[in-house]
C-alpha cells in the first residue's frame, strides 16, 4: 500500500506518545507518562502491542547490540536496562537529586553507540535540563545544561553533527561531536521558530543528513537542509507531532507519534501514530554498544 496523506496506523490513541523507533523491521514507540513501551510493523495498519509498562514514565528506548529483546531506556529519572525476562536494572539516576521534581524526556543512540539522554522539569522550569552522554562501563557526562525541556539529540550518518532541541525556546542547536570520543565541539544555532509555528520536539536524520522535525502545537514535521533551509513541510491532522521516524518499506514511511495532552478537546487524530510515504529513505534506529552494567 501507498500513503500519500497522513494516515492513523492503529486505532489507538495516546496521551503523549513519543519516542518513535525503527528496530529490526518494526516500529516502537512509548506511550510516555503511562511508562508503556509499544510496537507495531509497518505493513498496514494495526494495533498497537504493549511489549512492558513500567511505572516511572518511559521516555525512548535504543536496542542493546547483540541482545535481542533489551532496551536500554531513559525511565524516571535516569537510565535502565530493560532486559528479555522482563526485568529492569538501574544504570544510572541522572535527575533525582534534581533540587525540582524531574524526569527524563528523550533519548538516543548514535552511529558509534553511545547513548545520549536528555531531561526536564516537571514544572519546565527554564534551565532545569540538561543532556547527559552515557558510554557502556563509564560515569555518565552531563554535556549539555541551562536547558528547559531537551528533545532529540538527532545524528547525521557518520556521527560527527547533532541537532538537538530545546522546545519551549523554539531552538534547535547544531554540534560538532568527535566520532571517537563523543566530546562536543562547536555550537551554533540550526534553527530559531516563532512560537506560531509550532515548536521544535522530536526529530531524525534521513539518508541525505536532512533534518526532520516534528513541531508541537503546529500540526506539521518539517524537513530543514543541511544549511537550516526549509526543505519541505506535511501537514498533519493532529496539534501535537512529538516524534518522527522513517521505516516500512525501503525506510520511506514516515512514522510521526502524537499527543491528545493538555488537549482539552482532542480531534479525533490527537494522540495517534500517523504514517505518510515520502521520496526520501531515513536509517534504522542505532543500537547501543553490548556492555552495560545495572542493578536491580
Amino acid at each position: 500500500m501507498e500513503l500519500t496523506e497522513p494516515t492513523a496506523w492503529s486505532a489507538d490513541r495516546l496521551e503523549l506518545g513519543e519516542g518513535a523507533r525503527w528496530v529490526d523491521d518494526r516500529l516502537v514507540l512509548v506511550d510516555l507518562l503511562a511508562g508503556r513501551l509499544l510496537t507495531t510493523d509497518g505493513d498496514g495498519p494495526a494495533p498497537l502491542v504493549e511489549l512492558r509498562r513500567l511505572d516511572v514514565p518511559l521516555g525512548a528506548v535504543a536496542p542493546v547490540d547483540g541482545h535481542p529483546g533489551e532496551w536500554l531506556a531513559v525511565a524516571g529519572t535516569g537510565v535502565a536496562r530493560l532486559t528479555a525476562d522482563g526485568g529492569r536494572r538501574v544504570v544510572a539516576d541522572l535527575e533525582g537529586g534534581n533540587t525540582e521534581p524531574a524526569r527524563m524526556n528523550d533519548a538516543v543512540a548514535d552511529p558509534h553507540g553511545r547513548f545520549w539522554a536528555g531531561s526536564m522539569t516537571y514544572a519546565g522550569t527554564p534551565g532545569g535540563g540538561s543532556l547527559y552522554r552515557i558510554d557502556p562501563g563509564a560515569a555518565p557526562v552531563p554535556v549539555v545544561t541551562g536547558l528547559t525541556i531537551a528533545n532529540g539529540p538527532a545524528f547525521d550518518g557518520a556521527g560527527t553533527t547533532m541537532y538537538l532541541a530545546d522546545t519551549p525556546c523554539g531552538h534547535v542547536d547544531r554540534f560538532t561531536v568527535d566520532a571517537g570520543t563523543g566530546a562536543l565541539g562547536d555550537r551554533a544555532p540550526f534553527l530559531r521558530l516563532d512560537p506560531a509555528e509550532g515548536a521544535p520536539d522530536g526529530m531524525t536524520v534521513d539518508a541525505e543528513d536532512h533534518l526532520w522535525v516534528a513541531l508541537w502545537g503546529g500540526s506539521a514535521v518539517r524537513r530543514y537542509r543541511p544549511d537550516g533551509t526549509l526543505d519541505r513541510e506535511i501537514g498533519l491532522p493532529a496539534v501535537q507531532p512529538t516524534s518522527v521516524c522513517f521505516g516500512g518499506p525501503g525506510l520511506r514511511r514516515l512514522f510521526v507519534t502524537t499527543a491528545s495532552y493538555g488537549l482539552g478537546d482532542p480531534g479525533p487524530f490527537d494522540g495517534a501514530l500517523l504514517a505518510v510515504d515520502v521520496p526520501v529513505a531515513g536509517r534504522a534506529a542505532a543500537p547501543v554498544a553490548a556492555g552495560w552494567a545495572g542493578h536491580a
